[in-house]
This record gives C-alpha cells, sequence and structure tokens, in this order.
C-alpha cells in the first residue's frame, strides 16, 4: 500500500512542493514545527531512512542540503535544523527547520497555518530553492 508521501509525489494528494528532481521530492509540513517547515524524501518507498542504499543515502542528504540553502535564504533564521524522527510515516524522510534556539525543534509544537500563508511561504522558498538548484 503507497503511504501518504507516495501519493503527494505522484499528485493524487496535493501539497505545497518546494523542489524535486528524478530521485527526490521536497513539499512544506502541512502541520510544521515552525513555518517553513520542510519534508525531503526519496520518490523510492522506503520505510526506513538507514534502508536506503547508500548512494540514495547520501543522494537525498545533498539533495536535502541545497533544499535547506534556499529554505534558510527565504526564511530569517539563524540555522536550518534537520530531523529524523521515522515514526509517524513509513516512507524515509528529513524534516528541515528554519530555527533560532534548540527549543524550535519541538515536535510537540506543530501548528496549523492558513492555505494562503502556506502558499506565500511555498512561493518564497520555492524560488530561492530554483536559484540555488539552478531551475
Amino acid at each position: 500500500m503507497a503511504t501518504i508521501f507516495s501519493k503527494i509525489i505522484s499528485g493524487e494528494i496535493p501539497c505545497y512542493k518546494i523542489a524535486e528532481d528524478e530521485r527526490y521530492f521536497a513539499f512544506l509540513d502541512i502541520n510544521p514545527v515552525a513555518p517553513g517547515h520542510t519534508l525531503v524524501v526519496p520518490k523510492r518507498e522506503v520505510s526506513y531512512l538507514f534502508d536506503l542504499t547508500d548512494e540514495e543515502y547520501v543522494g537525498l542528504e545533498l539533495f536535502a542540503k541545497r533544499v535547506a540553502e534556499g529554505l534558510r535564504e527565504a526564511m530569517p533564521c539563524k540555522r536550518i535544523g534537520e530531523a529524523v524522527i521515522g515514526l509517524e510515516v513509513p516512507h524515509a524522510h528529513i524534516h528541515l527547520i528554519p530555527i533560532n534556539t534548540e527549543r524550535d525543534m519541538d515536535f510537540s509544537n506543530k501548528q496549523s497555518l492558513p492555505g494562503e500563508q502556506m502558499a506565500s511561504i511555498c512561493a518564497r522558498i520555492k524560488e530561492a530553492v530554483d536559484k540555488k538548484l539552478g531551475a
């Protein structure tokens, strides 16, 4: 059975897409810890991050790095925090979160933002990421 992330990647479920290439996909978390919270996933459905091949794992991190560079440019913050938890959806993924303090990585602080705000955030990040990816 396809995961929710596979359905997002295939377009069955809408998302606020930030970037994609032939192997990886980045989109805004619908319940962000902070505005700009982005998920980066491999397109190939693999439940556990460490079950990715070495090449996929390194490729995912490099793609996430480029997304994080654009994210940091678009969302004022001191750093982009990275988290891998992997329990909520059985599809390997990385959380990229704009942070100013360690407390900003608290996953108990998930929020819901209005669609207009999500779309605006997505557009800003996508533009910055596209510059970094040369799109």
